[in-house]
């Protein structure tokens, strides 16, 4: 009796419908359906929580061990609903609505964040260039750039706020370089990763051709070190709403959204969903800080095309909008 090889076994292939599947969830899609289906958990495992702590009266046993659920009352964790009733009520009597307020104080400290993010890139590129091209100087300043970060920002805050009044006569000029202070080394470790991790042929090959320092840094070194650039501005950005909201509590100033969680910690009994509106609007402005780098990402980083069909659909699209912006304007 004779047998087929294996090899001559035909495997079935799979159905369009099943590749369309793998396609869509290693795309773009996928991560927005991930995405919603994450936050769908972390609803159900909200409500679930104060739905049981409500049925076992804030208490479990299991035996000898006794477990508290008084975390999931009311004053510690309101239900959702309750949260986004809060956005749509005024925080004051005949006062506009609190998501009005929010956004305008979002508004503010995503300003000064901005302002604090760019001064810290520029400080980290050029920190990592200088270090790239000089050993002595990496070994001689990089280890005050890592002790640099194990300073409390909490206890550095307060010092840079009154240097700042007192030197420039105005609080606000301080915060910024809060925001600066944090972001200026994730972009300097990345950097310098990326400028120094070339390939050596290419290194080799752009000194063959008797090509300069700066050459080398602009047409080889500084290309490779984008996505390394890219990937610490993501880690940046919402940190630097973080560092911004921190720098904005010891100033005193109530326009941002360090002065809304001041505000409505005070008054936390009378209204916890105050404060956790507050810092749901924190959050917000954190990702869409974040999204806006991601996004800028994916147009400069040419290099990297669209390896699925919705991104190629928003690649096709953006490139017949640059053709026709420049028409619209003639």
């Amino acid at each position: 009796m004779s047998t087929v090889p294996d090899s001559q076994l035909s495997t079935p292939a799979p159905s369009k419908f099943r590749l369309a599947l793998q396609e869509f969830l290693d795309g773009s899609g996928g991560t927005v359906l991930y995405f919603l289906v994450i936050v769908l958990c972390l609803i159900g495992a909200w409500e679930g929580a104060k739905w049981l702590g409500q049925e076992t009266d804030y208490r479990l046993e299991f035996g000898p061990v006794k477990i508290s659920l008084n975390m999931t009352r009311d004053l510690n964790m309101p239900h959702l609903k309750d949260i986004a009733e809060a956005l749509s009520k005024p925080s004051q009597r005949q006062g506009p609505p609190l998501i009005e307020i929010l956004v305008e104080k979002a508004s503010y400290t995503l300003r000064l964040a901005v302002i604090g993010f760019t001064i810290g890139t520029i400080i980290g590129l050029a920190l990592a260039i200088l270090f790239a091209h000089s050993r002595l100087l990496e070994r001689g300043l990089m280890p005050y750039v890592v002790a640099s970060q194990t300073v409390p920002i909490l206890a550095l805050a307060p010092m840079v706020i009154i240097w700042s009044e007192n030197l420039f006569g105005s609080r606000e000029i301080g915060m910024p370089m809060i925001t600066a202070y944090l972001a200026f080394f994730p972009v300097t470790i990345y950097t310098l990763r990326g400028l120094s991790d070339v390939p050596p042929t290419a290194l080799e090959l752009m000194k063959s051709y008797a090509a300069t320092r700066r050459e080398i840094l602009w047409k080889l070194r500084f290309p490779n070190a984008v996505p390394y650039i890219f990937t610490a501005l993501k880690i940046t950005a919402p940190a630097s709403v973080v560092g911004t909201i921190i720098a904005e509590l010891p100033t005193g100033i109530q326009d941002g959204l360090g002065g809304a969680i001041i505000n409505f910690a005070q008054y936390y009994v009378s209204g916890p969903s105050r404060l956790w509106a507050t810092n749901f609007v924190t959050a917000m402005a954190g990702i869409l800080f974040f999204v806006t780098v991601a996004v800028t990402e994916w147009l400069v980083v040419r290099w990297k095309r669209p390896s699925n069909r919705m991104d190629r659909w928003v690649d096709t699209f953006l490139r017949n909008l640059r053709r026709v912006v420049p028409l619209l304007r003639d």
